[in-house]
């Protein structure tokens, strides 16, 4: 299961925060909802924290890859996770 919330910092910027597993199915719904906020926001204004998460597989890296060549910031605070986005962000 993945939860998906948003909201607005104090500098104005979209944090999207993801909790569970980012997989399979899950990793779709993110897609979905990533296409729907960066069709109304300007993606180098989105914050994407991971610090919930407690797995990703090759789908979930797909979609994080895509949210961060748009220009969305990724943030993460475990280490299994940020390795993930060490790897996405070197491969840019």
């Amino acid at each position: 299961m993945l939860r998906i919330t948003s909201r607005t910092d104090a500098d104005g910027r979209t944090v999207v925060v993801l909790e569970g597993r980012l997989a399979g199915a899950w990793a779709d719904e993110l897609a979905r909802c990533w296409a729907t906020l960066a069709s109304t926001h300007d993606a180098g204004s989105i914050c994407v924290a991971l610090d919930a998460v407690t797995f990703i597989d090759t789908a979930g890296r797909s979609v994080l890859r895509t949210m961060h060549e748009s220009g969305a910031a990724l943030t993460a605070s475990g280490p299994m996770t940020r390795a993930i986005l060490e790897e996405i962000t070197q491969q840019h």
